[in-house]
């Protein structure tokens, strides 16, 4: 008797409905544990690898059970039990076997384990049917065997193919449809293969209602074991990809760059940044490609950072930078990547500014001197053949003024409207730029002395445009000294320097705004540069000297004093005068540090003398309208020991005149320090009696120039005696410089001077003063 002639009652209906039922459930649960093994890695694949196998055996085998209990073939019928429990054991190893190869790496895996599974499913079967026992004598269609085998295999390796096919949209379906339809068409073919022909029972078997209430029983318990499974997993997955998720979420939403998620091709995640940046919804971008936004995000390797572009929805593409980390994700085991996707808008910006500044003037926008300098270099380098330039060295004039008259940001405007001016007035192939305040170059590619002058003239015209800012009428005017090349340098470096040579000879003319270099006319202000330089490093390496007079009283004989002068020798042993390099250093300031290290040397080798004599030094005017003089002197005397008394400051006429009040209160200030102050020079300068009146000095200095012109000038003896005079009357000491002949000295001890100093009394010398004997005789 075949089953299939067995189906016709209503309760045998039921159950086969119900086997389908639990074959249908159980498929798709070991669908998803297969899927979920061949995606997971590390501890979670034996996790889900032990569920899957569970699930599918008790699939197959209560599916079997439930089917055969629908089976009634007119006789007694029982099952063994230890082959009822091997069955299952049977389809639980088979089904982890199966989906343990099928998760394997290698490229037919699926295919292998699906036909492990239905090797399964037929094993477990045919066990099952093994332990089938029954008052008749049962035999088998070898054929219907076999079909069922071939059913079972092919089922299986085309289910599994299926699961593991990422690309198919509704791929657990579809394999848990071709897993039932395996499961089913093995066990009614496998049943259709067995014909039951009625004999006597058994003996050692269970039978009647015994057997059908333990096979119900253990039908059920397995049953719910395999749902209980399900919802462990279905639970757990849950849970995992909450979790998972949630971290993900976290990790991808706090950074402000753009962060994308990519599994199979498609994005599974995005964060709001990335959002932003792509101009699209969540729902938009999340199952698209990454390269829909991200140009050749396919060719982007792990690890390394690009640079590529992101195209939005609208608007312009954005340049991004792009970071890619390969990752397998925490819930299936899937292999992810994971975009971090920047915005160099900002950065691109903010290198071109930095660019910018780096080569223009930040207030003008003109080229600054670097530029300038790589522009020079290249016009050098490629004027051949006689096509040279002119280099224009440009000074504002009247700047300074407007500045300190209106204020530093009066002074940017104007600056900005002459470097306005003269970018309007270049012409093709002209260049200039700001080097810095007031001081402007221009390359101009002239070659002749005609072509270069129009373009100076030009610029000049463009300069003196007056402007309006804040109710104040600006102006200003310039100074041009033009250089031409290779005419006059053969190096950038030395036409530069001609060039400004030219440009302080035409700003000191008032004749003429533009000079051409020319090397004669322009050779004092190159020694001028060069006292200068030389300045600064004989300060630097302290190359001056000081070299001491005596001052001798007419009247003992004695010495006085001493007066400190400041020498500077040269190697070649020569000494450059002070007349020349003393006005230099007034200009450029270096004075103050000069005459502070004069006051600080003549002060503490004045303290190491034998003989306490008064030590004379000459103040600049520049250090006497400086406020920190009397501070200068308080704390050199301290640091020297020198006594105050010793030390005496000559200041001249002129140094008082420019600012009487204010000079008379630094001079008060110094005399309450315990110093001596006298007057430098009198007679050359203003020789004003309200000075006297002014300020009670210590001491006068008869100028120099009267003792030589003392034998042929009758008004110089006349000065000399008035001088005398004035202060005796006014209880001054006279001390007459330049004494060097015996009449001189006659004449001044005639007319009752105090003090005399000159050759005839002592050259200056280099050696420390010692006790000496009397330079002049007494009286």
């Amino acid at each position: 008797m075949r089953v299939l002639d067995c189906l016709t009652q209503e309760h045998n209906l039921l159950l086969v409905a119900l086997a389908a039922l639990i074959c249908v459930c159980g498929s798709i649960v070991t669908a998803r544990m297969y899927r979920k093994t061949r995606e997971s890695a590390g501890a979670a694949r034996p996790v889900w690898l032990f569920m899957g196998a569970v699930a599918g055996g008790a699939t197959i085998w209560c599916t079997h059970f439930v089917a055969m209990m629908a089976y009634s073939p007119g006789v007694e019928t029982a099952y063994a039990p230890m082959l009822t429990a091997a069955s299952l054991a049977v389809a639980v190893a088979g089904c982890a076997g199966a989906l343990w190869l099928g998760s394997r790496r290698w490229r037919h895996a699926p295919i292998a384990g699906g036909v492990a599974f239905g090797a399964a499913v037929s094993a477990m079967h045919y066990t099952g049917m093994a332990a089938f026992t029954a008052e008749a004598v049962v035999t088998w269609s070898i054929p219907y065997v076999v079909a069922s085998v071939l059913f079972a295999v092919i089922g299986g390796g085309a289910a599994f193919a299926l699961a593991a096919n990422a690309a198919l949209k509704h791929r657990i379906a579809l394999a848990s449809g071709l897993l039932v339809l395996t499961i089913v068409s093995l066990h009614f073919t496998g049943m259709g293969a067995m014909i039951v022909m009625p004999f006597a029972p058994l003996d050692g078997s269970l039978t009647g209602d015994d057997a059908s209430s333990l096979l119900a029983l253990g039908v059920a318990a397995v049953g719910l074991l395999m749902l209980g499974t399900a919802a462990s997993s279905h639970l757990l997955e849950e849970q995992s990809e909450r979790l998972s998720r949630r971290r993900l979420n976290g990790l991808i939403e706090g950074s402000v760059d753009g962060m994308v998620v990519e599994a199979g091709g498609k994005v599974v995640m995005a964060n709001a940044a990335f959002l932003e940046f792509s101009g699209a919804d969540a729902d938009v971008v999340v199952g698209a490609p990454i390269s829909r936004w991200v140009e050749d995000a396919d060719r982007i390797a792990a690890g390394v950072l690009v640079q590529s572009r992101l195209t939005p929805m609208t608007g312009e593409p954005i340049p991004v930078e792009i970071a890619v980390r390969e990752a397998t994700s925490d819930t299936d085991g899937r292999a992810v990547r994971i975009f971090a996707v920047r915005d160099l808008r900002a950065r691109i910006a903010q290198e071109r500014r930095i660019s910018h500044l780096a080569r223009n003037d930040s207030l003008t926008g003109l080229p600054n001197r670097s530029s300038f300098l790589e522009k020079l270099e290249r016009m050098a380098a490629i004027s051949e053949g006689g096509q040279g330039f002119a280099l224009l060295a440009i000074d504002l004039d009247r700047f300074k003024e407007v500045n300190d008259l209106y204020g530093h940001a009066v002074g940017d405007h104007l600056l900005i409207h002459v470097s306005d001016q003269m970018k309007a007035a270049l012409k093709p192939g002209e260049f200039i730029a700001r080097l810095g305040g007031d001081e402007f170059v221009a390359i101009i590619p002239a070659t002749d002395r005609d072509a270069a002058a129009e373009a100076a003239q030009r610029l000049i015209a463009a300069i003196v445009t007056p402007t309006v800012f804040e109710h104040a009428d600006l102006q200003c005017g310039a100074s041009v000294g033009i250089a031409l090349w290779p005419e006059d340098a053969a190096e950038p470096s030395s036409l530069i320097n001609n060039a400004d040579l030219a440009m302080y000879r035409a700003k000191a003319s008032i004749t003429t705004d533009v000079c051409f270099y020319e090397e004669a006319m322009d050779e004092a202000v190159r020694q001028r540069r060069r006292i200068t330089q030389g300045l600064r490093e004989a300060l630097d390496q302290e190359r001056f000297e000081l070299h001491y007079q005596r001052q001798v009283s007419i009247e003992t004989g004695g010495v006085t004093g001493y007066e400190a002068l400041l020498r500077w020798p040269q190697p070649d042993g020569s000494y450059i005068s002070p007349v020349d390099f003393i006005p230099v250093a007034e200009d450029t300031g270096l004075i103050l540090p000069i005459g502070e290290w004069v006051l600080r040397r003549a002060c503490a080798e004045a303290a190491q003398w034998d003989e306490p004599h008064r030590i004379a030094v000459n103040l600049s005017p520049i250090q006497l309208s400086h406020v920190d003089l009397p501070r200068l002197v308080h704390q050199v005397l301290l640091d020297t020991g020198l006594s105050p008394h010793r030390l005496e400051l000559e200041i001249t006429e002129s140094a008082m005149i420019a600012d009487m009040e204010r000079t008379t209160h630094i001079l008060r200030q110094l005399k309450a320090l315990g110093v001596s102050v006298a007057m430098d020079d009198f007679g050359t300068g203003y020789s004003s009696l309200s000075t006297l009146r002014a300020f009670p000095f210590d001491k006068i200095k008869l100028d120099r120039s009267f003792m030589a012109e003392l034998d042929g000038a009758p008004q110089s003896r006349a000065i000399i005696r008035a001088v005398l005079a004035l202060g005796e009357s006014l209880s001054i000491p006279i001390l007459a410089e330049g004494v060097e002949t015996d009449a001189q000295l006659s004449f001044l001890r005639e007319q009752g001077c105090d003090e005399v100093q000159g050759y005839l009394l002592g050259r200056p010398s280099r050696e420390a003063p010692r006790q000496v004997e009397p330079a002049v005789k007494a009286a």
